[in-house]
Order: C-alpha cells, then sequence, then structure tokens
C-alpha cells in the first residue's frame, strides 16, 4: 500500500506549540528503552530508530503505524525501517531475546512453549510475497509464524525465546494430491514445515542460561518422531500432547498398556468457557508408565538412522462427563522427563496446563496490537513489523500476568515514576501524590479502569482487552503530567 494513503488520517498542518512541548519529552519508555538496548544491526542511526520506532509501537499498540507514530518524518522513518534489508527480524528480536534468557537465570525450572500463529493478508490483495494459510481451495494468504514463549511455570510470561517466519511456498500444479502426500512420505523432515518444531528446539537449547532447567511443551501438532530423537540427542527436556497412538517395541500401542496400568489418583479440572461450550469442573483419572516407542516407518532417504525411544506416558481421561458433554477431557501426555509417581504425573500435567500462555501471546498480538490490518505492501516487510510488534505483545501479557504473580510489589516493577504518578492523578482527579508507591494490583487495575474495566467484586482480575486499551490513553496521560511538571517546575 502506498504510504501517502495511509497518512490521510495524519496531522501534517504545522506544529503547535503543545506539541513542540510534547516533542521535547523522552518518548521512549523506560521498558522499551531497556528490552531493545543493545540493539545492533550495523549502523548507528538505524539503531537509534529502532528504539525510536519500538517506544511508538509500545505507547500505542493498536494504532496503525502513522497513527503510532504522529507525523509525517517519524512515520516515514518507521517506513524506511521496514524497508530496509540491513534490518533482518532475527536483529530485532535479538536484545530481547538477550533480555529474555536473563529473566530465565533468576528461576531453577522455565517451560519453553511451542506454537504457531497465522496471519491473514487475504484482504490486502496488494502485499506481495505472501503464502497459502490454508486449505487450498480456501484461497487465504498470509504469513506464518512459529515461536517459543518461555514462562515459568506458574504461568509468566519471560520473554520470546525463538522465532521462525516465513510465507508457505505455492503447491506444484503439476502434482495431484496424492503425489504430493508421497513426497512428503519421502522429504527429509528437516525439508518439511514440521521441521519448524526441531529448529526451535535445537535454537532454545543453545540459547538458554544452563543453570536453568527447561522443558520444551507442544500441542498434539509437535507429536513428530524425529522431535522426541532429536530431544534424546540433546539431553533435552519434552512434553507432547500426543496425537498418535504409537506402537511399542515389545508389544501393542501406547493406549493399550496404559490402559493396563492401575489409576494412580484423581483430579480436578477447570474447564474454561469457549463459544458454544461452558465452563465446567471435570473429574479425572490418572495413569502414567514408561513405554519404549517404535520407530515408525519412513522413506529410506528419510529413516536418518531412526532408533526405538524409551518415553513416559501420562494419561488424563474424564470420568462422569455429563451426557451434553461431546467430547469428554482425554489427554495423552508424552515426555522424556521421567514419571514415578502421582506427585510427579501431576506436575506434568501443570506444565502442559501452562500451554494456552502462548495462545494468549497470539491473540495480544492480533488483537492487542492489530497486525493483520498492517497493510506494509511486501512480505519482508512484515517480518520485521511483526517481529518488533511481538515484543510489545509479550509486554501488554507480562503485565496482566505480572499482576497474578506479584500483586504486592511496587508498582514501579511495571511502570516509570512519570507513569504510575500521571496514573494515580488521573484516576483519583487530584494533584496530590500518595506518601507510599502504590502496588502492582493496584496500578494495573488502575489501567485497567482507563480501558473499560469497572472492578466491582465478582469482575476478578482484568484482563489483556481492557490493559491493551488503558495502556494506550496513560500513554497520553503521561506525556500530559510531564508537560504540567516541567510547566510547574518553571514558574
Amino acid at each position: 500500500m502506498d504510504p501517502k494513503n495511509e497518512l490521510r488520517g495524519v496531522d501534517m498542518t504545522p506544529k503547535n506549540e503543545l506539541q513542540r512541548e510534547l516533542e521535547k519529552l523522552i518518548i521512549i519508555p523506560e521498558w522499551s528503552a531497556q528490552e531493545f538496548a543493545g540493539i545492533h544491526v550495523g549502523d548507528a542511526r538505524l539503531d537509534a530508530r529502532i528504539l525510536r520506532v519500538s517506544a511508538h509501537f509500545a505507547a500505542q499498540p493498536q494504532a496503525a503505524i502513522p497513527q503510532a507514530c504522529g507525523d509525517w518524518a517519524s512515520t516515514k522513518a518507521a517506513y524506511r525501517l521496514f524497508e530496509n534489508p540491513k534490518v533482518h527480524p532475527a536483529n530485532l528480536l535479538a536484545p530481547h531475546q538477550q533480555h529474555t534468557c536473563e529473566r530465565m537465570a533468576a528461576y531453577p525450572l522455565v517451560l519453553g512453549i511451542q506454537d504457531t500463529c497465522y496471519f491473514n493478508y487475504t484482504s490486502h490483495s496488494s502485499t506481495q510475497g505472501l503464502g497459502s494459510i490454508g486449505a487450498e481451495a480456501d484461497g487465504q494468504m498470509g504469513l506464518i509464524m512459529h515461536s517459543t514463549l518461555a514462562v515459568t511455570p506458574a504461568g509468566l510470561p519471560l520473554g520470546v525465546l525463538t522465532q521462525q517466519i516465513w510465507a508457505r511456498e505455492a503447491a506444484d500444479p503439476e502434482r495431484d494430491a496424492e503425489a504430493r502426500r508421497l513426497l512428503r512420505r519421502r522429504t527429509p523432515i528437516a525439508n518439511k514445515e514440521s521441521g519448524k518444531w526441531l529448529t526451535a528446539l535445537k535454537e532454545a537449547e543453545a540459547r538458554h542460561p544452563k543453570g536453568t532447567v527447561l522443558v520444551h511443551v507442544c500441542d498434539s501438532e509437535a507429536d513428530v518422531y524425529e522431535m522426541f530423537q532429536e530431544a534424546d540427542d540433546r539431553g533435552a527436556r519434552l512434553l507432547v500432547r500426543a496425537s498418535h497412538d504409537r506402537a511399542l517395541v515389545e508389544t501393542g500401542r501406547m493406549r493399550d498398556v496404559l490402559s493396563q496400568r492401575p489409576v494412580s489418583g484423581h483430579l480436578t479440572v477447570e474447564i474454561p468457557a469457549e463459544p458454544g461450550r461452558a465452563a465446567r469442573i471435570a473429574t479425572v483419572e490418572v495413569r502414567y508408565g514408561d513405554v519404549t516407542v517404535r520407530p515408525p516407518y519412513r522413506a529410506p532417504a528419510c529413516e536418518a538412522d531412526l532408533r526405538p525411544v524409551t518415553l513416559s506416558l501420562v494419561w488424563v481421561h474424564e470420568i462422569g462427563a455429563p451426557s451434553t458433554v461431546s467430547e469428554p477431557l482425554d489427554w495423552l501426555l508424552v515426555t522424556n522427563v521421567p514419571v514415578t509417581s502421582f506427585l510427579e504425573a501431576v506436575e506434568r500435567i501443570k506444565w502442559y496446563r501452562v500451554r494456552w500462555h502462548i495462545e494468549v501471546f497470539h491473540r495480544v498480538l492480533k488483537s492487542g496490537c492489530h497486525v493483520e490490518d498492517c497493510q506494509l505492501e511486501r512480505a519482508d516487510k512484515l517480518q520485521r513489523y511483526l517481529s518488533l510488534k511481538s515484543v510489545i505483545a509479550w509486554r501488554l501479557f507480562w503485565m496482566t500476568q505480572v499482576n497474578r504473580a506479584q500483586p504486592e510489589a511496587v508498582c514501579t516493577v511495571v511502570l516509570s515514576k512519570a507513569e504510575w504518578q500521571a496514573l494515580y492523578v488521573a484516576i483519583h482527579q487530584t494533584t496530590q501524590l500518595p506518601d507510599h508507591t502504590p502496588t502492582v494490583r493496584q496500578a494495573v487495575r488502575w489501567i485497567a479502569q482507563l480501558g473499560g474495566f469497572l472492578g466491582r467484586k465478582h469482575d476478578g482480575e482484568p484482563g489483556v482487552t481492557v490493559l491493551w486499551r488503558g495502556w494506550q490513553r496513560l500513554h497520553d496521560l503521561r506525556r500530559m503530567w510531564q508537560i504540567m511538571q516541567g510547566s510547574s517546575a518553571a514558574k
């Protein structure tokens, strides 16, 4: 899309006195400056531009590029940044990944949650370099992103540890569906899209701090035999929800063997509401045991010395499900972390239940940062844009979760001095600051109030939606508060 067409809503009039005063302020939020500190793309001017653009996005995560930047010069600088071939998505993410590892080092065990997200740009017909993101008949076009989100077992997101973004290549029209299926069977996994799981595992293992135990947690799409063997070869810890009832070396299949094991205990599991499904409490029985899995058949060119792998299984099966429930809860978890007791089986279940955090992260990126509305006209520009926005999305999600993990900490953990002061005077309609710095919980709830959170007794803690709305308003309040403070000091 032509940038000029996207700039229709941007004020091009000469700057008034208030605008000039605003520009004198340092607009880079403290967290953004810290998170992107050390950015290096081989050009000091580009490094400075990245800091400024990231600050604009951090202040207004939902806004389009022109609205976030606010004027023509800043907007043009942002477009040039995303067009510059010197700027690789990996460069943009590298400082954040370093800080992610530093945060991980404070924990004895961290979950590396992998998942794939699809960005739909079908309606942006002028964007070049996109690929199919669904069934070929659907005609949907966009980009694919596969990330590893580092999360504590308690659910605090520490950052994006790995990320791959690509456009899927078009299918060969000369081959029918059966020919393409045979080709997939003969193609080594390194050359398949499913190789993304192994690539992320390798990168995360190379990057994470060695004093911290990292457990890779994945949904059923990662139930690829080579994934288990790769983890075994590297000594990496892996937990995957099974998609296949795999054959065993001894006899039978995984579920056959587990069904013969005694029930080790029972749990109650909260199942949240979804469209067409009410929230409920499920009672499940838990079985566990070790098995040795037989390698699947691969074409000779793809076998790559596949061998049997010994794994632990945890089977979570709902009992007494209501007759209105069409699919009772049933998880078969496969891990190379030993399971020798009911308590260890419960711990593995808890690890898997944290997996949904990466789905929330993707929702923040799509709904909170509106990345699918971006109309950059080439896929490589969108890849840079998505990498930068990923850091912003992590920060919004982190703020929601730190409120649950450290509610009584002082709010300077999440806000600068100017931000919490502006927030306080706006919420309380006063210029008198409190004697003590508010807590994280108080500050987060006030930000949520700016976004429409009512804070009634039955409302619970605010979610990401009201927080990203409130965050944009806080940015404007903070800038005005700094102007007022500067004016008072000058008198």
